[in-house]
């Protein structure tokens, strides 16, 4: 590049980057949504049993946002060099493996589906059984799901986030008019919403499959390529299990104290990944533009780069904060029409408007680091931020009998100290590492 970061990324470059890559990423959270708002109606105990469920399965889609952040940063630096072809070859590998993670993830929730449901469910076996029929139809869904995060990877890192819109999009609006006919006409109920999931994860991987046989590039699968991605990505990797050792815990401390507040930690916790990931949208703007410049040699308008997604990361939070507040005496009635699961929705509500602008600084800083390649500092921060702080506090929740609020406290926690490290990080410049690949 012979202009600066800065000069090529004007707040309308970035607004095209961000803009569909927050459809996509809403895509998925809103389909939960939906989807919950369904099976809410059916009462107490398939909510519960979609709680669990959905948080296992929500583990397959984080192992795949980990494996798309890697190959964003890696493509996205070939890019900035001027080696399309590379970054593309790139993908190729990336969706191979994810094809792999995936048919393990499939024929794993067939043999041992049952076992981790009722390990989360707390012994509750209503919930639990439940739960099992439904992880084991959506999960075969997953080889869909991890091929569409590799191919949402390289093609952010080349800095098209059209096709992924469309990619992403249509099977997910295919899948949410699906589902409620599944559930109420059909008869189907909570297993029409496995099906509904299963469906529209396939699709949408073939779709990116599909999208790499038309770059007419090698698709041939290189070990020796693969296997760089691994070594480069086990930071991320360990980054990813530390947050959903962190978040499966949470579900299972929920549900421990009764079916009442593991729906409404449901209800909460998948409006919480539903802003979290649409806050990421800046985060994945970043991983696209900081990649690239460092890429390209060019220092200095990162870290200007770097200090603009900051400033932009807070307002977005803050807005939320704004809309979340607002609609706290209607929001929870929508996902259920029980009384009490709607009052202990109520008990994570402050935290979760609370938390918003400050997320909204650490998902934008995130991005950041992730297009630099800076992740072992991610990895040490997330392990530390959760070992000391977000796992303690909610298992001391369950022991003090604190109910959810005392949950929602220690995921505000667990924020709160990342951001703290991630300024300090920001403002050492230390990241900041030019060059085709780090």
């Amino acid at each position: 590049m012979s202009q600066s970061a800065t000069a090529m990324a004007p707040p309308r470059r970035i607004a095209a980057l961000a803009l569909p890559a927050l459809v996509v990423l809403a895509a998925e959270p809103l389909y939960v949504l939906v989807d919950t708002a369904v099976i809410g109606h059916l009462g107490r105990v398939p909510l519960a049993a979609l709680a669990v469920g959905g948080t296992v399965m929500t583990l397959t889609a984080w192992l795949g946002t980990v494996l798309a952040y890697g190959i964003t940063g890696r493509a996205a630096r070939r890019f900035g060099s001027g080696d399309r072809a590379a970054a593309v070859a790139e993908g190729v590998q990336a969706s191979w493996l994810a094809l792999a993670v995936g048919v393990l993830v499939a024929l794993g929730m067939q043999v041992g589906g049952g076992a981790l449901a009722r390990t989360l469910a707390g012994g509750g076996d209503d919930v639990a059984g439940a739960a099992a029929q439904w992880l084991r139809i959506a999960a075969l869904g997953a080889p869909g799901l991890l091929v569409a995060a590799a191919g949402n990877g390289w093609l952010r890192g080349i800095q098209d986030t059209r096709r992924p819109l469309l990619f992403v999009l249509a099977p997910n609006l295919l899948s949410a008019l699906l589902c409620p006919l599944l559930v109420y006409p059909a008869g189907l109920g909570l297993v029409g919403s496995a099906v509904a999931n299963a469906v529209a994860q396939t699709i949408s991987g073939g779709l990116f499959a599909a999208a790499l046989v038309r770059e007419r590039v090698s698709l041939r699968p290189r070990p020796r390529l693969i296997r760089q991605q691994l070594v480069l990505s086990r930071d991320l990797l360990v980054r990813g299990l530390a947050f959903q050792a962190s978040f499966l815990s949470a579900t299972a401390v929920a549900a421990r104290f009764g079916a009442a507040a593991v729906g409404a930690h449901q209800i909460a916790l998948q409006l919480w990944f539903f802003t979290a990931l649409v806050l990421d949208a800046l985060a994945i703007a970043a991983q696209a533009l900081i990649g690239a410049a460092l890429g390209a040699g060019d220092a200095a308008g990162a870290r200007a780069l770097a200090r603009r997604f900051a400033l932009l990361g807070g307002v977005c939070g803050v807005g939320f904060a704004v809309l979340i507040a607002a609609g706290a005496g209607v929001v929870p009635s929508v996902f259920s029409s029980d009384p009490q699961v709607r009052e202990q929705a109520m008990v994570a509500w402050p935290w979760f408007v609370a938390m918003q602008p400050l997320a909204g600084v650490v998902f934008a800083l995130d991005g950041v680091l992730i297009g630099a390649g800076d992740v072992r500092y991610l990895r040490n921060l997330t392990i530390v931020a959760a070992l000391g702080g977000f796992l303690p506090a909610i298992w001391l929740a369950y022991g003090l009998d604190l109910g959810l609020g005392g949950i929602w406290a220690g995921l505000t926690l667990f924020v709160v100290l990342r951001l703290a490290a991630l300024l300090l990080r920001l403002r050492s410049g230390g990241w900041a590492v030019v060059g085709a690949v780090r």
